[in-house]
């Protein structure tokens, strides 16, 4: 399979006919200037030296060099592609995962306890290592929602990309759970009959958008939501980069705090199960909720690596290159010894 790394270099290749119709409007100019000194075949017989056809040659090499860059910076690779390698058991499960900036607040009423991030990971971590034969992916979200790992039965991939998750890998700051949801039902396998769920792990502090009616969107699609709440009803403060605490217009501590009624309510909506990110079996709770689910059939597939293919086109425009130096514009020579034409004029003589 032969793709391109960066495809968007391609529309550069639009340059290469506006580059040969520059060339045809000069060569005319230079027709018509050289009219005004007689005729054609006259003038060229005093600039005998002079190539009429050396100036296209270079134009067609200038015009491939050209190509060669552009289709050098679009990065094109082959050999990419999937595998089956088989089949196994299970369902599909996205984790939606919090990453505003509440997520830095403590997950316990002790400003200095471990963030709720921290503790969002220390449960996806120990539930992906349940989920052997389900396929998972991961979305984090805040203001915007991001597809951070498409769908895959890797579980060891998984937990690496859960592990890399901050709260500043979202620009947009907020919290947009119903707009995680509906990023989520677009992680799923297209056309699979497998089970689907969502785990979604946040404070529930949403301000942007209807969360509750995403969730009744997604089971009435057959998608579970299940909902993990992190964080505490009394609320935490939420620590700065400076070492500080947030504070609002009156000069306040904000203290942010778990919607643990939200939470209930989105759950509920989705058909699905709430869980306390603070209990002890959080994890096997959670994992009871999945396991009732019914399994089916899940193609395992693995994708081979694509390789870079820019070395070939480097070396022909490395060629071309030298071609273009060692092209003059006048007549060469050696090749002026020779009359290659010679043949044919007796012929038509």
């Amino acid at each position: 399979m032969f793709s391109f790394a960066n495809p968007e270099f391609l529309y550069l290749l639009v340059l290469l006919p506006a580059i040969a119709g520059l060339y045809l409007l000069e060569r005319m100019a230079r027709k018509k200037n050289m009219a005004a000194f007689g005729r054609e075949e006259q003038v060229l017989n005093l600039m005998p030296d002079v190539s009429t056809r050396k100036p296209l040659i270079r134009l067609i090499i200038i015009l491939l060099l050209l190509a060669m860059a552009i289709i050098i910076l679009a990065r094109p690779r082959a050999g990419a592609g999937k595998k089956m390698t088989g089949a196994t058991n299970g369902i599909e499960v996205v984790i939606a995962m919090d990453v505003s900036n509440s997520m830095n607040a403590s997950c316990t009423s002790d400003p200095q306890g471990m963030s709720r991030l921290q503790r969002s990971k220390m449960i996806m971590e120990k539930l992906i290592e349940r989920l052997r034969n389900d396929k998972v992916a991961l979305v984090v979200f805040a203001g915007r929602s991001y597809m951070q790992m498409p769908m895959t039965i890797d579980g060891q991939s998984a937990k690496m990309f859960l592990s890399g998750i901050n709260t500043s890998m979202v620009p947009l700051q907020g919290t947009a759970i119903g707009s995680a949801i509906d990023m989520s039902m677009q992680a799923f396998t297209k056309e699979s009959k497998a089970s689907k769920s969502i785990i979604l792990i946040t404070d529930a502090e949403n301000f942007e958008d209807d969360a509750v009616e995403a969730a009744k969107n997604a089971s009435s699609n057959d998608i579970q939501v299940n909902v993990i709440g992190i964080g505490t009803t009394e609320g935490a403060p939420i620590p700065t980069t400076d070492g500080g605490y947030m504070v609002d217009d009156n000069g306040q501590t904000v203290l942010s705090c778990l919607d643990e009624e939200k939470a209930q309510q989105i759950a509920k909506a989705g058909d699905g199960t709430y869980v306390q990110g603070s209990a002890t079996d959080a994890v096997e709770v959670l994992d009871d909720t999945l396991q009732k689910l019914a399994s089916t059939n899940l193609s395992q597939v693995t994708f081979t690596k694509s390789d870079e293919q820019f070395p070939v086109f480097a070396w022909i425009a490395l060629v071309l290159l030298i071609a273009n130096v060692l092209l003059l514009n006048s007549k060469n020579p050696w090749l002026a010894k020779h009359d290659f034409f010679k043949f044919r004029e007796k012929k038509q003589l």
